[in-house]
């Protein structure tokens, strides 16, 4: 008798009980003076992380996007289509650094990105990622990116995943599904690795000192 009432009660509190969870993976933090925001790859059809990153940009939290994307083929990838979302969004070509690479997972990203960072000499990032994925995100990447980095995780609002209603749509179901997997084996691969990045704030940059940080568009291939 005990077990049929306590099911019930789990099924009159199930909407709230799902947007917990949901609300659980969505980590938005307060941007900090950075000098890059990094795009993380796979952006939805709407572009939304292209969207939150322009935002950002505009505000003056950091003179440069990084456009980080897999390659679909030898000669094109993901890092291209979001060079034009972004342009489309009125960042200038010139503040925008592709890199293209063959990561397979958030992971192998976050190598490529810190080796980006360590060869522009780069301490201070702001993640821009799909609001279901930045707490893995966060995760992997305070674990892997050069020790002492200053990271912060901004959240992009994303059209396919709505944290209020998630699991009325399949993709929605499928989205969190695949983050609750995806967090199980970073947790597994990661064990034996302890956070390196920091969370000092810093002071937000003025407009002359990110006018003044451009630098031309680079390619960057991870292999």
């Amino acid at each position: 008798m005990c077990f049929v009432v306590l099911v019930f009660l789990v099924y009159l509190v199930r909407h709230p009980l799902m947007r917990m969870a949901a609300g659980f993976w969505v980590v938005d933090e307060t941007p900090v003076s950075a000098d890059a925001i990094v795009m993380l790859s796979d952006d939805n059809y709407n572009g939304d992380r292209a969207t939150r990153a322009a935002e950002l940009f505009k505000a003056g939290w950091a003179p440069r996007i990084v456009a980080s994307g897999r390659y679909l083929r030898p000669y094109a990838g993901i890092a291209e289509l979001e060079q034009h979302d972004l342009t489309d969004r009125g960042v200038p070509p010139n503040a925008i650094v592709p890199l293209a690479h063959r990561a397979e997972n958030t992971r192998e990203e976050a190598v490529a990105i810190g080796q980006l960072m360590a060869s522009r000499g780069w301490k201070r990032i702001i993640l821009v990622t799909s609001n279901y994925h930045t707490r893995r995100a966060r995760y992997v990447f305070e674990r892997t990116l050069p020790t002492g980095t200053v990271l912060r995780a901004v959240a992009a609002r994303d059209s396919e995943f709505d944290p209020e209603t998630w699991w009325t749509t399949r993709l929605g179901v499928k989205l969190f599904a695949t983050e609750l997997v995806g967090m199980v084996v970073a947790v597994w691969e990661l064990r034996h690795e302890d956070a390196r990045t920091s969370d000092a704030a810093l002071p937000r940059p003025t407009g002359s000192q990110v006018a003044g940080l451009y630098h031309p568009c680079t390619l960057l291939v991870y292999r």
